[in-house]
């Protein structure tokens, strides 16, 4: 599990770097790409969710965290959200979706494609219900 956290904070900082995220917020983004990944393997693991429910509570964590980041260093929370998002994001599920396509498993193909649609439907759900929470509630006195 702590290999899991470091990799997901190391593989966000990678993204941050190619996403053009100023070099002072890698360790947010880091933290926060690693937090995600703690709350989704928590809630997959020791809760027993579905894959697309542990996005969802991924995502929330992730984007709470994003927006409290933004108010604590004066910048927009896109910065934080598309760096931090990278480690849930279903990359797998679509690379195998179109293995199976091309190799005409159209069942497996199916099943894998319909649970990327579900895990990014959940990403979108975390996202409106975190962006939803007015702004005052984010800053911290």
């Amino acid at each position: 599990m702590i290999l899991e956290l470091i990799s997901a904070a190391i593989g966000t900082i990678a993204f941050s770097l190619l996403f053009g995220v100023p070099k002072k917020y890698y360790i947010y983004c880091g933290g926060i790409g690693a937090a995600g990944w703690l709350v989704y393997k928590l809630m997959l693991d020791v809760a027993g969710l579905s894959v697309p429910a542990a996005v969802f509570f991924a995502t929330v964590v992730i984007m709470l965290l994003s927006r409290f980041a933004a108010v604590f260093e004066k910048c927009p929370a896109i910065v934080f959200m598309i760096a931090g998002i990278f480690p849930v994001v279903p990359g797998a599920q679509i690379y195998w979706a179109t293995y199976y396509l091309v190799t005409d498993q159209l069942y497996e193909a199916f099943h894998s494609g319909f649970l990327a649609i579900k895990i990014m439907i959940s990403i979108v759900l975390g996202i409106v219900v975190v962006f939803e929470i007015p702004y005052k509630f984010f800053k911290i006195k």
